[in-house]
């Protein structure tokens, strides 16, 4: 089975402290880790060079330029192509950035490694305390930081808390102030700067994410909210007459329906048919049986693809529907 973890003489350029992963890869470790020991056994200690880019008559091709790392056996391998303003973060340097921001040697890294042949990297850590939704129901906090190394994104910080009795990544949208982006352009190491300014505000946000969840346990559904909230999700196609698109549509309501009503945690009486359950049975939809058939790429879908984007739309469509049903 081909997975987008990097693996590289039968290593996986990853490591984790906790469970172990769905895919059986990794190092595990005994314990959290510092950013420097995530680096090492993630085996993420390579350098990234910008090459110039030339045509086989051996003419420059003006600004542009590839992103290269030397694999386990010195070979070079192409991350990526880029401009000439492209300014490389090294791995090292992004996860000392990402110690200033949850305090170095304070920070509890759970996992962190490589993913596409290391064209992107990222690091997961774990922040004191937790949230309490309602009774038993726990939230933990964790921060996301991410990083690419072919132009496709720039370092970003996402807030990330995962409900603890189902194993769910709760998404926020990027767009809601829930997460912080620095583009690699020329002054990226000064503009990173900035963030733990911004990211002192990290007790505030999650003391916002935390009471828009407890409002959320707060709303009672109906057959018919719970059949708007999950139309607003997975809305029908533009085209009704896209067979397939609108077949899936009614796949992914009627799997998160199933989920809002049987899912873990779900079922608890202080839970059971609200918003909550609602939010959640598309979050485990997604993170448990959507990904499960593609479990190669599925950190990579949970934390930055499809998957991220249908439940940062879940979160959106649930604080919607909160203001809107009481109007």
């Amino acid at each position: 089975m081909s997975h987008e973890i990097l693996i590289e003489n039968g290593k996986a350029s990853m490591m984790y402290f906790g469970e172990v992963p769905w895919h059986g890869l990794g190092t595990r470790l005994d314990g959290p880790a510092t950013s420097a020991e995530a680096i090492t056994s993630a085996s993420l200690n390579w350098k990234v060079e910008k090459q110039q880019l030339y045509l086989k008559d051996n003419s420059i091709v003006k600004d542009t330029f590839s992103t290269t790392r030397l694999d386990s056996a010195g070979k070079p391998v192409v991350l990526g192509v880029v401009g000439k303003n492209y300014t490389v973060l090294q791995n090292s340097e992004a996860f000392e950035f990402f110690d200033s921001i949850v305090g170095e040697k304070k920070a509890i890294y759970h996992t962190a490694g490589a993913l596409l042949n290391g064209k992107v990297i990222w690091i997961l850590a774990k922040l004191p305390e937790q949230m309490r939704v309602i009774g038993n129901d726990i939230v933990d906090k964790y921060l996301l930081l991410s990083n690419s190394h072919d132009a496709s994104s720039g370092v970003q910080v996402k807030f990330t808390p995962v409900r603890v009795v189902c194993n769910n990544t709760l998404t926020m949208a990027l767009n809601n102030g829930f997460s912080y982006t620095v583009w690699h352009q020329k002054d990226i190491k000064e503009r990173l700067k900035d963030i733990p300014k911004l990211l002192g505000l990290i007790d505030n946000k999650y003391s916002e994410i935390e009471k828009s969840f407890q409002r959320m346990t707060s709303v009672e559904l109906s057959n018919k909210t719970i059949d708007d909230y999950l139309y607003g999700v997975f809305p029908d196609p533009k085209n009704l007459e896209d067979e397939y698109a609108l077949e899936t549509a009614n796949k992914n309501r009627d799997w998160s329906k199933y989920f809002f009503e049987q899912g873990v945690g779900n079922t608890e009486k202080s839970v059971a048919g609200t918003l909550w359950s609602a939010y959640n049975g598309v979050t485990e939809y997604v993170d448990h049986k959507v990904t499960k058939q593609n479990r190669d790429k599925r950190l990579n879908t949970i934390w930055f693809g499809d998957g991220y984007q249908i439940k940062a739309r879940a979160y959106n469509v649930a604080l919607d529907r909160m203001v809107n049903w009481k109007n």
